[in-house]
């Protein structure tokens, strides 16, 4: 994928996430279900091959675990 493709996906994702995490997200399944639901939809809308798209969604929810402390809202 090109850069700037990426960057675009990138924003999305960031974008999307972000209003999904909930306080307790990291320990709730449905929660991060939820997340993996909206990060595959993002990736499929951009054209990413399916057998890249489970370890793309790992380290999506990856990412924002490590940042999910300044994203949480009640």
């Amino acid at each position: 994928m090109a850069d700037a493709k990426l960057k675009v996906i990138a924003t999305e994702l960031i974008t999307k996430v972000r209003t999904s995490v909930t306080i307790d997200w990291t320990l709730r399944e449905s929660a991060r279900a939820e997340i993996r639901v909206i990060v595959k939809r993002i990736l499929n809308k951009f054209g990413c091959p399916p057998d890249l798209q489970e370890e793309a969604v790992k380290t999506v929810l990856m990412q924002a675990e490590l940042l999910c402390a300044d994203w949480a809202v009640a």
